[in-house]
């Protein structure tokens, strides 16, 4: 049995007062749609999976594209009726679609299944996903034959509701199952009588009712999973549910979080169990932490991995970034993307690190940065060192072997390379390559001269004049 999904993405989202595609805008770190198709990609190939675009069609699909699932363009909005006739010819063979929407980011996989099966089980020509939220206003209402019976007599907008009708709870969720065979065989009869001239996909269930068909429901789980967003408002709503699950979820698998309300955790996140996450934390991205680690308040870790007892003090900023087993970040250290922390490693106060490698055990613990360079394990870098990748056109790499003292306060240009075990002098400018077990001095010799200020104190200005003329 060949089953398609078919995601409605096409409109623009008026009232969210943005010329940014509604289904580009994004909860939980990652655009609304991509939410829709991740929920749908668990239940059919991405290759039975059609979104139909239309509103800055070429966003969306450039956006889109990692998915790997078809794009259908209706040129012209005319509605969900139209959506669904842009798409026959490329849903042509299937035996059922699923019709899910591209602005309902919080449709779990596990509901969509439900909705599938039930449709088949019940042989219907289209199964309607309802909810009863606490507020229905606004939402079309689904009339039963019946008060426990599965079968739809209709369902009517809020302007057509009788005061009787009022009362219903259940709403049309916009999402929906046919069996593809009834559907298109009665598209056609689709009308644009209506307020504003379009074709409503709504309209079938009446339609398949006239004509002898089966028009089922069934109830979501919960009514927060059929919520979609039509104002900036709702969707940091939205944005603060799916947080708070993803936060849930985490807390289910054994990990700590103290103040969850007050951390922006990302949907796609996955951290291991024994882990804390103190307030005010952001895991953004395809972050991944193990166990045991603490991430302590207001550090940022966005598309990184930390693996097992890695322990992040206050205030780091991690990108893009792989930190290995018991290394030790911050506090305040920048971890900028391409940076390779290794096991047991220190990355202290103030240290800024860019497309580095440090071994196992190195240590860079003040005031430091260091980038484009490969170091070994059991070096320590002194505070305030700096290594001189960028030359005005381009950038060259830094080679610190096993072993390496590198002392406070140096400056190694590259492209060089300190050979294993060698010991760079504070205040050094090194610009050659440093040999193994070797001494390195780059500075200049000082100069004292005894007695000069007592010498000189009776020609020296006044600290008020000083001030007076800067």
């Amino acid at each position: 049995m060949r089953i398609a999904i078919v995601i409605m993405a096409a409109g623009k989202g008026t009232r969210l007062k943005s010329k940014r595609a509604k289904v580009l805008h994004q909860i939980g770190g990652k655009p609304l749609l991509e939410h829709v198709i991740s929920a749908a990609r668990q239940i059919v190939p991405p290759q039975d999976i059609f979104v139909i675009v239309g509103h800055q069609a070429g966003a969306v699909q450039a956006e889109m594209a990692h998915t790997g699932v078809n794009f259908v363009l209706q040129s012209e909005q005319r509605g969900t009726g139209h959506a669904i006739l842009c798409a026959r010819q490329a849903v042509h063979g299937y035996e059922h679609i699923l019709v899910l929407s591209g602005d309902v980011p919080l449709l779990e996989a596990q509901t969509i299944a439900q909705l599938r099966d039930f449709h088949i089980a019940e042989h219907a020509a289209m199964t309607i996903l309802t909810a009863v939220p606490e507020n229905p206003f606004g939402y079309g209402r689904i009339l039963r034959k019946s008060a426990n019976s599965p079968e739809v007599a209709a369902i009517v907008e809020q302007k057509a509701l009788t005061s009787a009708q009022e009362k219903i709870g259940e709403i049309n969720s916009g999402i929906y199952a046919f069996s593809t065979k009834p559907l298109f065989e009665h598209i056609q009869e689709l009308s644009t009588n209506n307020a504003h001239g379009e074709y409503y996909l709504t309209d079938m269930a009446r339609i398949l009712v006239e004509e002898g068909e089966r028009v089922i429901a069934l109830q979501a789980p919960s009514a927060t999973q059929v919520l979609g967003a039509n104002t900036l408002a709702e969707l940091a709503s939205l944005d603060a549910e799916i947080r708070l699950a993803t936060a849930r979820r985490l807390m289910a698998s054994g990990v700590t979080i103290y103040r969850p309300e007050t951390t922006v955790l990302d949907a796609d996140v996955e951290v291991a169990p024994d882990t804390i996450i103190e307030p005010f934390v952001q895991l953004l991205g395809h972050t991944r932490i193990g166990e045991g680690c603490r991430i302590r308040s207001y550090s940022v870790i966005e598309n990184s991995t930390l693996e097992n007892h890695v322990l992040v003090r206050q205030g780091c900023v991690i990108l893009d970034s792989h930190v290995r087993a018991g290394a030790l970040i911050g506090p305040y250290a920048h971890l900028r993307p391409g940076s390779e922390i290794g096991e047991e490693a220190h990355i202290g106060n103030f240290v800024e690190t860019k497309k580095v490698r440090l071994g196992k055990g190195s240590k860079a613990n003040h005031l430091t940065y260091l980038g484009d360079a490969e170091i070994g394990s059991g070096v320590n870098i002194g505070a305030g060192t700096i290594t001189c990748n960028y030359d005005g056109t381009s950038k060259h790499r830094t080679l610190i072997e096993d072993g390496v003292f590198v002392g406070s306060d140096s400056t190694l240009v590259a492209p060089i390379v300190i050979g294993r075990g060698a010991y760079i002098a504070a205040a050094s400018c090194i610009t050659e390559d440093v040999p193994e077990d070797a001494l390195a001095l780059g500075r200049a010799r000082q100069t004292t001269k005894p007695g000069w200020v007592s010498a000189h104190r009776g020609t020296r200005q006044p600290a008020k004049d000083a001030v007076k003329g800067s």
